[in-house]
């Protein structure tokens, strides 16, 4: 259990506290059309209280072609550690649900989850991820692998692009494959903790399992 810019501090995320307030006004107003980043931060609720920080959270999802479920249902662990297995911090991709009305990848976005948090605020309490979140490139997916492709992505100034969602948002975990430049590269200095940061683009996975191919299309 920590403060809130205790958290900020060993995220490395200044303006975490900020990214929390957008988040409470987004769930007291859920059909504001303005963009978070416009709202004045005066109008978002204050929260500066504890905070519970957990290594995993778990996923259960309804996937009818995968025959190893139970009635079409399964399970899975999404981690965001900062160590894992005594080889540097694991922080998974996940698809997250950002517009329900439309079809695979048009519906989802990828996110990379930094934290996986709860708080109680007014007595009600928000179980919540901090993630940055990917841009997709084009407006389809690439024509030769069938894949979407994505990218970190900034704001202005280099910034990372970093929020706070509710976990009920995300879907399931997503696994992305590097898109590997021409020049060769030091395998001696990529390893599983690292490789989301050393690489500028992904292909989105669609053939990890059958549900990811149904989902990422």
């Amino acid at each position: 259990m920590q403060k809130v810019a205790a958290l900020a501090d060993e995220l490395n995320i200044p303006h975490f506290p900020s990214i929390l307030r957008c988040y409470l006004h987004s769930q007291f107003h859920p059909a504001d059309p303005r963009n978070p980043d416009n709202i004045p931060l005066d109008k978002c609720p204050f929260y500066d209280g504890k905070i519970h920080v957990f290594n995993s959270a778990c996923s259960t999802f309804f996937a009818p072609s995968d025959l190893s479920g139970i009635y079409g249902m399964r399970r899975e662990y999404i981690r965001s550690c900062p160590m894992w297995r005594d080889g540097g911090p694991r922080l998974d991709c996940v698809f997250v649900v950002t517009d329900p009305q439309m079809p695979g990848m048009r519906g989802l976005d990828i996110a990379r989850v930094l934290c996986f948090f709860s708080f109680k605020y007014l007595g009600t309490d928000y179980p919540c991820a901090v993630v940055h979140w990917f841009d997709r490139v084009g407006d389809g997916p690439d024509e030769a692998t069938g894949m979407w492709i994505v990218r970190p992505g900034y704001r202005a100034r280099n910034i990372r692009n970093i929020a706070v969602i509710h976990i009920d948002t995300i879907y399931r975990a997503a696994h992305l494959i590097p898109i590997y430049v021409t020049h060769n590269v030091d395998s001696q200095d990529i390893g599983p903790h690292n490789s989301y940061d050393v690489f500028h683009s992904f292909y989105v996975n669609k053939y990890a399992d059958h549900h990811a191919f149904e989902i990422a299309f």
